[in-house]
């Protein structure tokens, strides 16, 4: 997924984007804390913006692979309930149809991991037919990179 900005007064992007600091500077528990605090807040049914960036994000921080694709299967449902006008309300220049090719990468690795080839090259289809959403720029080209690494692995099983 690209790189979230947020809008004025998103109080929620900002704590996940809070949450992602921790995560990447290596608190993964506090991370998951923070994350799990925030999806009992937002629900099931909650702003496909926030579930769909939440879910992306927990899932990172996962430990186990089953809960790692659990959270990379909500961030997926979110993503088909987000509506382009949501997403520009919080960044004008994001595209929903741009998230996909990074979920379905995502599945496919949590896939691999539990080595269930055939559901993971699915995923790699879907990630390859997504690619247009994608710019020539350094998040796209990384995501076409990532692609061919998980596809060169699954080949090399």
């Amino acid at each position: 997924m690209t790189d979230m900005q947020e809008a004025p007064g998103d109080i929620v992007m900002t704590r996940i984007g809070q949450a992602m600091m921790l995560l990447h500077g290596g608190d993964r528990e506090e991370a998951r804390n923070r994350f799990g605090d925030l999806w009992t807040e937002i629900g099931e049914h909650g702003d496909p913006l926030h579930r769909c960036t939440l879910a992306h994000y927990m899932a990172d921080a996962q430990d186990d692979a089953g809960d790692e694709l659990a959270w990379d299967l909500r961030a997926l449902a979110a993503a088909d309930g987000l509506s382009q006008e949501r997403l520009e309300e919080h960044h004008a220049s994001l595209a929903v149809r741009a998230f996909y090719p990074s979920l379905h990468l995502n599945l496919a690795a949590d896939y691999v991991k539990l080595h269930r080839p055939e559901e993971a090259r699915l995923h790699l289809d879907r990630a390859h037919t997504a690619l247009d959403a994608l710019s020539d720029d350094a998040y796209g080209n990384g995501i076409r990179e990532a692609l061919g690494r998980l596809e060169r692995q699954l080949d090399a099983v």
